[in-house]
């Protein structure tokens, strides 16, 4: 890890075999259709957002072949391949789409290894960064054994398939079981400034040297009380609410990685100004208001 801040992107975070990505990634989700399904209605407006990415310094996104399905994927490599020498791609797998668009579980064996080897063809690579493995999607972490699903994804780790491996809405448990079988580079689960559930997760990610990935870290709309103090400090950063809660997470822990999305090129260089506004004392008391223990609304309604 790498505790030397840049203004452009938070600072930046390295792994066990030294690849460094900045701790302000993007997350592509948002450049397929509707509800995270079929094609965007401006396919170049999309690759722009991507092109801007790589333009702006982030060397970290986040992607899955079940975002479209196949959408985002395609649009990343028509957009940025042959990839720059430092670009990390993110994927997951253990999940896949129905006609309708309905999120479905897909953690059986067979389904996870052609997972893995449909994202690398899709984004024309010949290994995988970085694959997370979804557990129970929309639901929220529970408490069951992954240890067989894991063991799959391990195996292709040990045919040069995949570099690193990560768990998404998992329990403390749960990681610990994922570590036994292979090294855990990530966590990503659901954690924002007005969601604290998963703060135990948090710490632990940071004492054990493993990055944390919030997904959807702006959360859902903002309760009154909660706005009234996000504006009191956005106001006396000249920010907005948004920038501010991106802020927080960033200095929440030194181990937290973020990946906004969005399909906006104004407001992707939004989200990376965010990375260089430092929270006073004052400004983080005011915020440690507005957190909870409860799972925002977003979780249920999205997948990720």
């Amino acid at each position: 890890m790498n505790d030397n801040l840049t203004a452009t992107a938070g600072g930046t975070w390295k792994f066990d075999d030294d690849r460094v990505v900045t701790r302000l990634g993007f997350g592509a989700m948002q450049l397929a259709g509707p509800g995270v399904f079929g094609p965007p209605a401006d396919r170049d407006g999309s690759r722009a957002v991507l092109r801007r990415v790589v333009e702006l310094g982030i060397n970290h996104i986040d992607t899955s072949d079940f975002y479209g399905p196949f959408v985002v994927n395609e649009l990343i490599r028509e957009a940025l391949h042959p990839y720059p020498a430092n670009l990390v791609l993110v994927t997951k797998v253990g999940a896949r789409r129905d006609d309708k668009g309905a999120w479905l579980s897909a953690l059986a064996p067979d389904e996870l290894r052609s997972a893995v080897r449909d994202n690398i063809e899709r984004l024309g690579v010949d290994a995988l960064d970085l694959v997370n493995l979804r557990l129970h999607g929309q639901e929220g972490p529970r408490e069951s054994s992954i240890g067989k699903e894991f063991e799959v994804l391990a195996e292709l780790r040990e045919q040069g398939l995949i570099h690193h491996l990560g768990v998404s809405n998992a329990t403390i448990k749960q990681l610990a079981e994922a570590r036994k079988i292979a090294p855990v580079a990530q966590v990503q689960n659901a954690f924002n400034i007005t969601d604290h559930s998963d703060a135990e997760m948090v710490d632990h990610c940071a004492e054990e040297g493993i990055a944390y990935v919030p997904f959807f870290p702006l959360g859902g709309a903002f309760a009154p009380m909660q706005l009234d103090h996000l504006t009191a400090v956005a106001g006396r950063h000249d920010a907005t609410v948004q920038q501010i809660a991106l802020a927080w997470l960033l200095a929440r822990s030194s181990s937290i990685l973020l990946i906004p999305g969005t399909s906006s090129v104004a407001h992707l260089e939004q989200n990376v100004a965010a990375a260089a506004i430092r929270l006073t004392d004052e400004d983080l008391a005011e915020l440690a208001k507005l957190g909870t223990g409860q799972a925002g609304e977003l979780r249920r309604t999205w997948g990720n």
